[in-house]
């Protein structure tokens, strides 16, 4: 047995703590921020961009690119669309 047969799969893992009322409470709650950070990444690796390439295409900072992919930054309505135009996409925000 090497080290690595205890490991858990991530979607195994996440099975089993989104049993948990709480976490699923708090997971649902960060759902619209993990779609954004989705959103601009795939879009940016589907028209074969760098950070830096859609940065300068934006005017918004490689770092600034960063943080909206990662989750860190809280991004307004203009900048999802100046990244969202960059990109060829739209915005569409929805109340479901």
């Amino acid at each position: 047995m090497d080290k690595f047969d205890k490991l858990v799969k991530f979607d195994d893992f996440m099975k089993e703590q989104l049993k948990d009322p709480g976490f699923k409470e708090e997971y649902d709650a960060l759902e619209p921020e993990f779609a954004v950070m989705q959103a601009i990444l795939q879009a940016r690796v589907q028209a074969g961009l760098t950070q830096k390439q859609l940065a300068d295409m934006t005017g918004i900072s490689q770092a600034d690119i960063s943080r909206l992919e990662r989750g860190t930054a809280n991004p307004s309505i203009k900048t999802l669309q100046r990244v969202a135009t960059a990109l060829g996409r739209k915005v569409q925000i929805e109340f479901v």
